[in-house]
């Protein structure tokens, strides 16, 4: 039997602790396992697009354990009343190749997101940062929230969105949480949301090359998260930000940002730093309290190993709820798996036997 979590199993775990420890914690594992970068079989994710978005496969493994993301993006979705991101995952263990853990992961996906966000920023943004400009205001926005101010305190959000009912939502469900001193103001466009702004969160869903963020809008000492920009020809900052001679700019995987991060605009010669290179200090991420810091995220295979390995482990943890669904057969004999679809159709045949004959009907 496999560990099975569906939106009723997620829905139990993270409720269990709340968003925002789970963040906290699988913030935690993630940091753990870039930590131990070097074990890791890496590989940019390989992804089919269409004209209206993009199917990806995300594996990766530490050579013990196995796990892979199926996830799309699919910006016009919500038009028809579906999300624009869906995924599902499978962590296995590597010596049998059996699959331990079969989980939903578009929730995940979304809190995985918010912990990575808000980790890089723990590493790059200014230690007294307060404020932060949430632009974009769509489905994944209340878990960056939750993550910046449960993890570093953040307790202004400057909100904006080009759709207004986005932002509504967005305060409607920040404000239901009751979130302790937490101020949140909504703006009429990017450039009066980043006013004053400490960290700059951009998270929009558009696939097309859009200018989001500007020069003039970004001041000394700023941390940018930019984490909508996630596919090629998907960017939301001007180019000109990634040239500022004060800018540093961190990344999951090269390879993988080369092609789909912000740092597509620019040529290979740019020079960009792997968060696993933070963790380790080989190289320093903030230097000073002038430098603009850019996270470059556009999610890693990493990171959805980490949230795989710790869903399985809260799982078994609390076995309370917990399902399990046969996805792998068991056998006496494993050299007989015929055995399984025979014992199927000597069932059938015997039922039928049972069954009463029916009366012939005659043409009337």
């Amino acid at each position: 039997m496999v560990e099975y979590i569906g939106i009723e199993g997620i829905q139990r775990i993270v409720g269990r602790v709340g968003p925002a420890a789970f963040m906290k914690g699988l913030a935690a594992e993630i940091e753990a396992d870039y930590r131990r970068w070097g074990e890791f079989d890496k590989s940019a994710r390989h992804a089919i697009h269409s004209p209206g978005g993009v199917i990806e496969l995300m594996p990766t493994s530490d050579g013990r354990m196995y796990s892979f993301k199926y996830v799309n993006g699919h910006p016009e979705n919500t038009t028809q009343g579906l999300l624009t991101v869906t995924a599902f995952g499978v962590l296995a263990d590597v010596e049998t190749g059996y699959p331990l853990l079969l989980s939903e992961l578009t929730v995940t996906t979304a809190l995985r997101t918010a912990a990575m966000s808000a980790l890089a920023a723990k590493w790059l943004a200014r230690l007294d940062s307060r404020v932060m400009a949430l632009i974009g205001n769509g489905a994944q926005s209340e878990f960056q929230a939750i993550a910046f101010h449960h993890m570093l305190g953040i307790s202004h959000f400057r909100l904006h969105d080009v759709d207004r009912l986005a932002t509504e939502k967005l305060v409607h469900n920040l404000q239901a949480l009751g979130l302790p001193g937490v101020q949140l103001t909504s703006c009429l466009s990017a450039a009066e949301a980043v006013q004053g702004a400490d960290i700059v969160t951009t998270v929009t869903a558009d696939k097309r090359n859009a200018v989001v963020l500007t020069p003039t809008m970004i001041a000394p000492g700023m941390h940018i998260n930019a984490v909508g920009g996630d596919s090629p020809g998907k960017t939301e900052l001007h180019a000109d930000i990634l040239r500022r001679s004060d800018v540093r700019v961190v990344v999951e995987y090269e390879p993988q940002s080369r092609v789909e991060g912000e740092i597509q605009q620019m040529p290979p010669s740019f020079a960009v730093t792997e968060f696993a290179q933070l963790l380790t200090g080989t190289t320093p991420g903030r230097t000073s309290p002038a430098d603009v810091t850019i996270f470059d995220s556009v999610g890693f295979a990493l990171e959805d190993y980490s949230a795989l390995r710790y869903l399985h482990k809260l799982q078994l943890d609390n076995t309370q709820g917990r399902r399990q669904i046969d996805l792998i057969p068991q056998l006496d004999n494993p050299k007989n798996l015929f055995a399984l679809l025979a014992g199927a159709q000597t069932s059938l045949v015997r039922q039928n036997a049972r069954m009463p004959a029916q009366p012939e009907t005659v043409p009337g």
